[in-house]
């Protein structure tokens, strides 16, 4: 049975200076915890830069706007709708090419 749900395992993430618990798929659990180190290390530097002049609500919000730019900045490496338009337009001019001669 390939649509077998698994059982979801409850675990406990420490995010900078929060302990949460969560409810994942067990094959995500070290994704879930590279993710809350991320944060955690994230929001620990802006920590150091502001040298306590910033809220913890504005170090949270400086830390995810800079993992979401990191993110849709990879996001944008990754798009190949370009490179398929490109390899479309190469393999027409390609087909045509071909087809004048033969």
């Amino acid at each position: 049975m390939a649509n077998e749900k698994k059982p979801k395992r409850l675990i406990r993430l420490h995010v900078y200076n929060t302990i949460i618990p969560v409810s994942i798929d067990p094959d995500e659990e070290e994704r879930y915890r590279d993710a809350a180190a991320l944060v955690t290390d994230t929001v620990n530097r802006y920590a150091q830069v502001s040298n306590g002049k910033n809220s913890i609500t504005s170090l949270l919000y400086m830390a995810m706007i800079d993992i979401a730019l990191k993110y849709e900045q990879e996001k944008q490496k990754n798009d190949t709708d370009d490179l398929k338009n490109i390899l479309t337009a190469i393999t027409s001019e390609i087909e045509e090419t071909l087809g004048n001669k033969v």
